[in-house]
Parts: C-alpha cells; structure tokens; sequence
C-alpha cells in the first residue's frame, strides 16, 4: 500500500483529536488491504504490518517525543521513564478483520501520561471500528443511550465465552452476546448494543487501553474484576481481566466475582 496517502490531522490537533485521526486513518488503510483480495494469514499479516507501519510512521512524524507501546512492535523498556506513551493495537480482531463482512474489529490508540501520580493515566484514547465507518474518541465522548433491553446483556467471546460469565449471566437474569474483538466489546456498552463486559482469559494493555479511555470518558464503570484500577505502562504488559458496564451493574458484577470466583 505505498500509495495510500495518510494526509495530515486536524489544524491544532490536541491529543484527542490526533488519537482519532491517527486510528480513523489506520482504518482507512485496513478497508484498502482488506479489499485486495487476501483471504486467511495472509490478510490477518497484511493488515498487522500495514497498521502498524502506518501509526509508527504518523506518530514518529507527529508526536516524535513520545514513546510507543504496539502489539506489533518491539517492547523498549525505556517508556516506563517517559512522560507520555502510545498505546496502540493495529489491528484488534485480526480474526474478525480476516472474515469480510464482519464489522467487529477495530483500531487502537491511547495515550498513558505520567501526570503528578506516580502511577500515571490514560489522558486520552480513540477506538475506530472502520466496517462500522465510526471512530468513538475521548475528545467528543459517546452519549450511552438508556438502556433499550429488558435483561441486561453481557458481550463475550463468540469463540471462547468463559463458563463464569454464564453463570454471572444466570444470576443476573442476564443474555449472552457473542462478539469478536476486546475492542469492539467495550465499545458495545457505550452504543447500547450490550450493557457490560466481563473478560479474565488474560489479554496485554494494547487490547484494552483505547476502549477504556473511551469507555471511562462516556461515564461507564471500568476496573479490574476485583474492583481495583486499571494501570497502564506497566513494565510487565499483561493485564488479564477486566470489567466494563454501565454503572449500576458494578456492584453486582463485582461481588458475583468476590464470591464465586472465575474457575481461573
């Protein structure tokens, strides 16, 4: 894809509206690389490498004082002393990317800045579902609708949905909707298409940085499952589980846990 041209952001850009364009614009390029005709591995490396060339290349142009942190990309330690860092997955749901028409994958890019905390914070984040056509930004963050659905209804995986979340669903009279990327899932509950997202099969702090700060901005509960903070730029990158919902299922969600457990 040498001649796709990325352009440039938005006049003054600040963080937020730079993180939105940065993955609005890895989305354009992964609808041109999905559309060559790839199928299978071939497609899901096409659209990793692509994604994550292109977010190299526009935040070494753009931000080239701030340090990065890529599911595609080598891990340097030296963004545990910087100030800021990118938080970015290229492509979230290669799986789902892989299998046109579907719509639930997504591009991630966040912003972690030390702040006066010691621990630091996402400041700013950006999560574009390109099949969608829609990027869901911290800068204009989503409005949740009022809840549409009778029963509340829990987003997991639609290849490997955990046995405690359906227990959890059973004690909260609650359905089950299957759904591809991590991405994808946190940003169900902000468009009303589910109403919590409850994961502790492990995953890393590209999957779920972005989607949180969206989420955390839009006014939705979000946590580990035993209700502490979730913290990013950790020199150990896995961050297993967490818990995004609407607000008023925070507490049950989280004592269910407290109780039973997740059979991990």
């Amino acid at each position: 894809m040498t001649d796709f041209d990325p352009g440039a952001p938005p006049a003054g850009a600040d963080d937020h509206a730079f993180a939105a364009w940065a993955a609005t614009t890895a989305g354009e390029l992964l609808l041109r690389i999905r559309a060559e005709g790839l199928t299978g591995k071939e497609l899901k490396d096409a659209g990793d490498l692509g994604s994550h060339d292109l977010l190299m290349r526009l935040l070494a142009e753009h931000r080239p004082d701030d340090a990065v942190l890529s599911e595609e990309g080598k891990d340097d330690k030296a963004r545990l002393a910087a100030d800021r860092v990118w938080i970015v997955d290229p492509v979230d749901g290669t799986r789902e990317f892989s299998e046109p028409p579907r719509d639930d994958w997504a591009v991630h890019v966040a912003l972690w800045t030390s702040g006066e905390g010691e621990k630091g914070e996402l400041t700013a984040g950006a999560v574009a579902q390109p099949a969608l056509g829609r990027t869901f930004g911290t800068g204009e963050p989503p409005v949740v609708p009022p809840r549409s659905s009778e029963r509340p209804r829990i987003v997991v995986s639609r290849t490997r949905p955990p046995a405690f979340v359906a227990a959890l669903a059973e004690h909260l009279g609650a359905e089950l909707v299957p759904m591809g990327s991590a991405g994808a899932k946190v940003i169900s509950v902000t468009r009303d298409v589910s109403d919590a997202y409850v994961h502790a099969g492990g995953q890393y702090e590209w999957d779920s940085a972005a989607p949180v700060a969206v989420a955390r901005a839009a006014g939705l509960h979000c946590s580990r499952i035993d209700g502490s903070p979730l913290r990013y730029n950790q020199d150990d990158v896995l961050l297993p589980d967490l818990v995004v919902c609407r607000p008023e299922l925070a507490d049950p969600i989280l004592a269910f846990i407290a109780e039973h457990g997740t059979g991990a």
